[in-house]
Order: C-alpha cells, then structure tokens, then sequence
C-alpha cells in the first residue's frame, strides 16, 4: 500500500508540472501570452515618459536594497563574529 501511494504522489508531481506547460501552449494559454504582450506594450508606449523619469532614480533605490539584501537582515551587529556555529568567517 505504501508503494502506491508513493507512486501516486510522483505521479500528481508530475502532472502538476506540466499542467502549466500545457496551458501556455493551449489555445487559451496562447491568446493570454498575447493579450499581455499587447498590454505590456500599450502601457510601455502610453506612460514612457513616467517610466524613463524613474529610470534616473533606479540606482538611488538599488542601493540601500542591496546594502538590506546582501547583509542577510542582520544588521550591523554581527560583522566578523562568525556565524551562529561559532566558526570564524
């Protein structure tokens, strides 16, 4: 019994993987790909000028997030303190 129930799980995984593929290649998956694309370039073409007056800003926005990102959120307080194992770094 618990062979087969193994079985039926890889089996659902397996479905569950291709679920997504096979909707992006169906019919309905096609004209939702194209639908996005027309929109995207619509709202690219209509608010260009918004977009590229934020481009200037980027790297003041990137900075602070990848200081926050590139730390692990521990703050300031655990630089050359090794980790928690109490191996040094």
């Amino acid at each position: 019994m618990s062979n087969q129930r193994s079985y039926m799980m890889r089996d659902h995984a397996r479905d569950q993987g291709r679920s997504l593929g096979n909707f992006l290649t169906s019919p309905a998956g096609l004209v939702l790909i194209g639908f996005s694309v027309i929109a995207g370039i619509l709202l690219f073409t209509e608010h260009r000028a918004h977009v590229l007056g934020v481009l200037i800003w980027l790297p003041l926005l990137v900075c602070p997030l990848m200081h926050l990102f590139m730390h692990g959120h521990g703050g300031h307080g655990a630089h050359g303190q090794g980790d928690r194992d109490g191996r040094a770094s």
